[in-house]
């Protein structure tokens, strides 16, 4: 008896063997190389998460013209680092959050400044530093319009956690409007269709109160106004919530983590061509030839998949696809042109409506909507690893859409030194109804900054980069199921 059961477990070891082999003969070969276009937050997350679902073997390059961190970015100035592009980070953004703690940076809580809204003439309203004086001043000028909109807020940020739900089950979309869809169904992508200025109205805030917090709030994050869509203006206003933060040392310090812990290869150049290589080796139906351009001259790597983590627009990332049939098409929107000034200067407060008053008691200066206005915000700086000191004497950092000249400088300031002028193309210019472009170029081929096209954010390219991820993992190794599937909150309900 003992002998006979011996046999069977020895004959069904062979055949359970078999069985592996077999299923092993017939599932693809991991991806032996992969590129990534762009070492900004969404390229960096994007090798990350790529190497969390590919495994250890697959080799990934990173492609980066400038530095790491892209539009994340700091200058320096008297030794210590400020934030010059993307800043704040919400406390419900998990990604970020989680990036932080596996990278062991640390977060630092920005506190909540006073702030004022200048017209062009005079503030119309301005905080002062007591609590309780600013809510009877906020009731005063707009009535419950900024406890709606805290409410409000709230609400899209609920709504807006569920992917990351989605994304922990490992599920997938093919599109940016699916993407959206599965958050918040109609009512969300409905947003791309709308402006925020509509969107505001429908759910029953004043006009005023639109005018002179909603558009300020636009220019500060966008430097647009209420034209721009509703989705893009519903995350700007997430920017008003308590208990925002920033990371010790910089932002940019999460790339550069991000980076190292997938291992990637960075590779200083310039991609300028993607041209498709069909081939019928095992699986594979495509290879792609990235061209790229460097000191040393230009060069071609062969891979397997490509992540376009750049906008793909000719005066960022201008690439050319060749070879393709029918032709990679892509929208290529215009971009928001923004310069961002550090100074360290003095206030001239009387030019705000101030006088006699040391120091000045406003940290953060947002602007409405007045053509003759030369600048969008004027904001108290925090370096990497401190606050601002309550003296005359501080670094500021100016949003304007073209560069300040002498004479705009000398209205803000007494005085002023040490200035670091960064000029960009920050952000795509909303404009709906938005069209979304496409995520999946070709068969390997993935857009990241798709996502831009409905809000341009950290959170939002970490977000693409998952679902990049997860959507070039499930194609490769044909899991349909894991892709564009409705009804997602009742079949995790039903799952678990």
């Amino acid at each position: 008896m003992q002998l006979s059961r011996a046999v069977l477990l020895l004959l069904s070891g062979f055949i359970l063997s078999g069985l592996r082999a077999a299923v092993a003969r017939l599932l693809p070969e991991p991806p032996n190389r992969i590129a990534v276009v762009g070492a900004g937050i969404g390229g960096t997350s994007a090798a990350y998460f790529l190497r969390e679902k590919f495994g250890k073997d697959v080799h990934i390059d990173v492609f980066e013209k400038e530095e790491v961190g892209g539009r994340v970015a700091t200058t320096e100035m008297m030794g210590n680092l400020y934030e010059t592009g993307a800043y704040v980070i919400h406390p419900l953004n998990l990604h970020m959050k989680s990036f932080v703690k596996e990278l062991g940076l640390t977060a630092r809580t920005l506190p909540e400044d006073n702030f004022g809204i200048y017209n062009g003439d005079y503030l119309v309203f301005h905080e002062s530093e007591w609590f309780l004086i600013n809510i009877l001043k906020k009731l005063w000028h707009y009535g419950l319009n900024f406890f709606r909109m805290n409410m409000w807020v709230d609400n899209v940020m609920d709504t807006f956690t569920r992917i990351y739900r989605y994304q922990a089950s490992d599920y997938s979309f093919s599109t940016t409007e699916a993407l959206l869809h599965a958050i918040g169904g109609s009512d969300v992508v409905g947003k791309l269709n709308m402006t925020i200025e509509e969107d505001m109205q429908k759910s029953g805030f004043s006009q005023r109160f639109i005018e002179d917090i909603g558009i300020p709030a636009m220019r500060y994050n966008y430097a647009q106004g209420v034209k721009i869509n509703g989705f893009v203006g519903a995350v700007s206003l997430t920017g008003t919530s308590s208990g925002l933060w920033a990371v010790e040392g910089g932002n940019n310090q999460v790339c550069r983590g991000l980076l190292r812990a997938a291992d990637a290869q960075l590779i200083q150049g310039t991609v300028t061509s993607v041209q498709d290589r069909p081939t019928k080796s095992g699986f594979t139906e495509s290879q792609y030839e990235v061209t790229y351009a460097t000191d040393k001259g230009t060069e071609s790597k062969m891979y397997d998949i490509v992540v376009i983590a750049t906008p793909l627009n000719k005066e960022i990332g201008n690439i050319d696809f060749t070879g393709f049939s029918p032709p990679i098409e892509t929208v290529c929107r215009p971009f928001q042109r923004l310069v961002t000034t550090i100074v360290l200067g003095q206030i001239n407060a009387s030019f705000f409506g101030f006088q006699n008053t040391s120091p000045f008691p406003l940290s953060e200066i947002f602007t409405t909507d007045n053509h003759n206005i030369f600048f969008c915000s004027l904001t108290s700086l925090y370096s990497s690893n401190s606050s601002p000191e309550a003296s005359d004497l501080r670094i500021w950092k100016i949003f304007s859409v073209e560069t300040l000249t002498d004479e705009e400088l000398h209205q803000l300031f007494v005085s002023y030194s040490d200035i670091s002028v960064k000029r960009w193309l920050a952000y795509p210019q909303y404009n709906p109804p938005e069209k979304m472009p496409p995520i999946v170029l070709h068969r390997g081929i993935y857009y990241l900054n798709s996502i831009e096209s409905a809000a341009s954010a950290m959170e939002m390219s970490a977000i693409s980069a998952k679902n990049v991820a997860l959507l070039s993992y499930h194609q490769w190794y044909g899991k349909e199921e894991k892709i564009n599937q409705l009804d997602l909150a009742e079949r995790l309900k039903s799952e678990l």
